[in-house]
This record gives structure tokens, C-alpha cells and sequence, in this order.
């Protein structure tokens, strides 16, 4: 399993990663569409998991400010660490900026994953997008 990650701008990652996030966001998880793509998606540095045929199986992004966030994986690729190399990708990332941390809003189903990759939980749980999710950080000192 040759999976690749590859850090890119919107601009390089827009017609892979915007049809996997389209899928499962506005698809699986029913968030309106108007609202899945953002001016922030020009602003962020994109991660995008390849699989050896050079197909595009997952991806996320990182603000500016050191916000991670729509951490997506096609779903027959789920639950194989390709979430954890995309996370660990980005983390890499935000080190590299010398952010003292990054942040996120983990959906609740996810929440686990990213407590098992050193985020704290912290404030109540929200809705967004009639998805429920908890505000995470995690040190990077």
C-alpha cells in the first residue's frame, strides 16, 4: 500500500480534494453545499493522500492561524491511518511554522481518533451544520 500525502495550495489541490469533500460532507454527512468550500480555502496549505495509482483518497487543511480542519478520507479507505498520516502531515506543517499549537473541531464521532493523537477536548460540545463537535487543541511545545 504506496500511500502518499502531499502538501499543496488550493489552488493545486482544489480538483482533487474539493470532489472528496463534496462526497462526504455535502454526500455522506448532508452539509449544505454553499457552505463547504470558504475564502479560507485559498488563505490554507491543503494535504491530499494519494493511493499508489495516484489516485486521491483523503485530505484536510491548515489556516493560517494553525486550524486544522474538513479532514476527509473516501470511504473504503477508512479506518487504514490515512487520516492519521494526513493529521500528522499538517501537524508536521504547523511545527514547521513554530506555532505553539493547533486547534480543531473535531466532529463527535471523531473526537477519539484525535484524543489518540494528543488533542484535548475543551469546551461544551456545539452543532454546526447540524453535526455535533467539540472544540480540540493540541500542544506542539
Amino acid at each position: 500500500m504506496g500511500v502518499r500525502v502531499q502538501l499543496m495550495t488550493w489552488q493545486e489541490a482544489q480538483p482533487v480534494a474539493a470532489p472528496i469533500r463534496f462526497a462526504i460532507f455535502v454526500g455522506e454527512q448532508n452539509v449544505p453545499p454553499g457552505i463547504e468550500l470558504d475564502d479560507m480555502d485559498e488563505k490554507s496549505l491543503h494535504a491530499v493522500a494519494f493511493d499508489d495509482a495516484g489516485k486521491a483518497i483523503g485530505t484536510g487543511r491548515l489556516l493560517p492561524e494553525g486550524k486544522i480542519g474538513r479532514m476527509a478520507v473516501v470511504k473504503e479507505w477508512r479506518r487504514r491511518g490515512i487520516g492519521a498520516d494526513l493529521l500528522e502531515a499538517l501537524v508536521g506543517e504547523a511545527r514547521r511554522r513554530v506555532l505553539a499549537e493547533v486547534k480543531l473541531s473535531a466532529q463527535l464521532q471523531a473526537a477519539e481518533f484525535y484524543r489518540a493523537h494528543g488533542f484535548i477536548a475543551e469546551g461544551k460540545v456545539y452543532e454546526e451544520a447540524g453535526i455535533l463537535h467539540q472544540a480540540m487543541r493540541r500542544s506542539l511545545k
